[in-house]
């Protein structure tokens, strides 16, 4: 019996890691370039939009068992 992941999990697990990436980025773009608005709580969200890039960059390096 193989113990390799189905190929169409891998995929959507690397799709979805891109995505994350992606809303991270976008977050900490938009908090970055907008932060006078934001006020205090830019803080909150530069932290969200880090933590969401190394969530999407984890699950991109993470192997499917």
């Amino acid at each position: 019996m193989s113990t390799e992941a189905p190929v169409g999990l891998t995929i959507i697990e690397k799709l979805l890691g891109l995505i994350i990436i992606l809303v991270g980025v976008i977050t900490f773009h938009v908090t970055y370039t907008n932060i006078a608005i934001a006020g205090t709580l830019s803080i909150l969200f530069l932290a969200a939009g880090l933590v969401l890039i190394a969530l999407g960059i984890f699950i991109l390096i993470a192997k499917a068992e």
